[in-house]
């Protein structure tokens, strides 16, 4: 059968015999040479077999449209898109992405490996290829509380599942680098099995990384200024620059994106909210954004197609030449890079901004209680965020526009009229509480929120990586407690209370990170909700959703809030919110 299928490529290649398909006069980007090449583009089960003048069954006129491989996103959560496999696939194959790789990390840190087996099962039999990264981090250290802890031994035996590539972002990155013993072990046991290696090191230097470098992981993601990826891709990482809904890096990286540096760099989104998708793009819309500011359209998409498929070992994917997986994207203009018709293995799947093809549904519930039921935490009440008055100096996590980083102030505790104690809404400070919900422990810790302009009410999500706790930002304890109460009641989601309504809610049933409806329905109840927030917020450069849902995640610096209080990253060590 295989060779019978050879014989058959081999003869429409040498044009013996017609191509299944032929995308027929188009302007075909050559991600090897950097060139655009005329001709056609010849396809025969699912394969390129031929650039050139061909013949087909079945023939396409592109009239001297564009042709260029299908985008790949090397580093994205699916989880952070609030949607389930099928949904999201349908969301963004009509951008061109036709191959991701996604680290569940998120499902995980609620469910276990009944998390990672329900994403495996719901991304199969999908128009778009979905691989994984094994969960290196659940939970992301030792000192939060998450659904579940994933060791070595749980780990080892999905390596052999083909859609496993390796081993997904070592956030504990001191701990790596230290070589401390459970990390070594997940360590060895990828690499023994032929895995890559995904780091997750801001501002990590020096011999530090050195360290982490020799333990042999390959990439970062988390780069955030030209000093900083320099120094790792000198030490051989290859650059995963970061355009999502939270975090910008491309305009400080962009400089990577020339010769000889590109080879080495890819486009990533890590995150993304459905309504972006929808209307902004994927790996698309950071290819327009390298694009307008200068960076040569075909080097732009050889590091969202060939570099990533070489990092990750996609053997022929990325590139349009015989013997490539015919995943193609046709455009009508490279500079806005305008995607008019997207093919998956030779069948059009998308076109003209709508995907064609029909998805399956989301896997059984029954088979994933943990997944579907994952809130255990009892119903709270005002006086269970109320935060003693000990001191006469609070501590204010601060977040920073477009970042994930966060710093610290030092402020007067005050008590500001109408609002709970330290909150002061005119100074853009708000009240931050993380509840345990996974174990019922009980567990809650309460700090201080800076740069976050909400004026009154209060916002509660069970989307708040990577332990996903309720994590809780409001001005007022009432407030705090109803819109937690919301989100729990749902199992799971986003809710927005102002004086005792609730003026928005987005359920997520799905771990309390995903719902099981479509990208626009999803996108129409998080738009109406961030809609009543907008009117109680001040402007700013800060996404109130998005953001809020990384100040829990203890392994980003500087600050961050965890069930059991404040936590400093780079001191490793907690401090009090007053004092």
């Amino acid at each position: 059968m295989e060779r019978e299928k050879l014989q058959r490529r081999l003869a429409a290649a040498r044009g013996d015999c017609p191509a299944e398909l032929v995308l027929k006069n188009a302007r075909i980007v050559n991600v090897f040479s950097g060139e655009v090449q005329q001709g056609d583009v010849a396809v025969c089960d699912g394969v390129i077999v031929g650039v050139g003048s061909y013949a087909g069954q079945r023939e396409v006129e592109l009239d001297g449209r564009y042709v260029c491989p299908g985008l790949i996103d090397g580093h994205i959560h699916i989880e952070s898109s609030m949607l389930c496999p099928p949904a999201f696939a349908q969301a963004v194959l009509p951008h061109g992405t036709t191959a991701v790789i996604t680290d569940p990390h998120e499902i995980a840190n609620v469910a276990g490996t009944q998390g990672l087996e329900f994403m495996l099962e719901a991304a199969r039999n999908l128009p778009l290829s979905v691989f994984f990264m094994l969960p290196s981090c659940v939970p992301a250290t030792p000192l939060d509380e998450s659904g579940a802890v994933l060791d070595a031994e749980t780990l080892k035996p999905y390596y052999i599942t083909p859609q496993v590539l390796g081993l997904a972002e070592l956030m504990d990155f001191y701990g790596t680098a230290r070589g401390e013993k459970d990390i070594l072990e997940k360590i060895l046991d990828c690499r023994k099995a032929g895995g890559l290696l995904d780091g997750h090191a801001p501002f990590l230097g020096g011999k530090q990384l050195n360290a982490y470098a020799a333990a042999g992981v390959g990439s970062d993601h988390e780069c955030s200024c030209l000093e900083e990826a320099m120094e790792k891709l000198r030490l051989g990482q290859y650059i995963m620059i970061r355009e999502g809904t939270a975090a910008h890096n491309l305009q400080a990286l962009l400089p990577l994106l020339k010769e000889p540096l590109c080879h080495r760099c890819m486009l990533v989104t890590d995150d993304r909210h459905p309504g972006d998708l929808l209307r902004e793009g994927h790996i698309d819309l950071i290819l327009r954004k390298a694009i307008r500011a200068g960076v040569d359209p075909i080097v732009a998409i050889r590091c969202a197609t060939l570099v990533p498929s070489q990092y990750f070992g996609l053997k022929n994917r990325g590139a349009v030449a015989p013997g490539y997986e015919a995943d193609l994207l046709v455009l009508s203009d490279l500079q806005q890079f305008t995607v008019d018709k997207v093919y998956k293995a030779g069948c059009l799947v998308a076109e003209n901004g709508k995907a064609l093809a029909e998805l399956p549904a989301v896997p059984d519930t029954r088979r994933y209680p943990r997944v579907f039921d994952s809130f255990h935490c009892p119903e709270l009440k005002p006086e269970h965020f109320a935060l003693p008055q000990t001191g006469t100096t609070q501590r204010i996590i601060c977040l920073a526009p477009h970042e994930l980083l966060t710093t610290e102030e030092l402020v007067p505790f005050r008590q500001h009229p109408g609002c709970a104690p330290g909150v002061d809404p005119t100074r853009k400070i708000v009240k931050l509480a993380v509840i345990e919900r996974h174990r019922g422990t009980g567990h809650m810790g309460l700090g201080f929120l800076g740069n976050y302009g909400l004026r009154c009410g209060a916002v509660a999500s069970s989307v708040a990586h990577d332990s996903h706790n309720l994590i809780v930002a409001g001005t007022n304890d009432a407030d705090m407690a109803l819109a937690a109460n919301t989100v729990r009641r749902s199992h799971g989601g986003i809710a927005f209370v102002v004086n005792g309504a609730v003026l928005g809610q987005v359920p997520l049933p799905v771990a309390g990170l995903m719902s099981t409806e479509n990208a626009e329905t999803v996108d129409a109840k998080l738009q109406a909700l961030k809609h009543a927030l907008q009117q109680y917020c001040a402007a700013g450069d800060i996404d109130e959703l998005m953001t809020l849902a990384f100040v829990s995640l203890p392994v980003i610096p500087k600050l961050r809030l965890t069930t059991r209080g404040v936590f400093d990253v780079e001191q490793q060590k907690y401090l009090p919110a007053v004092f």
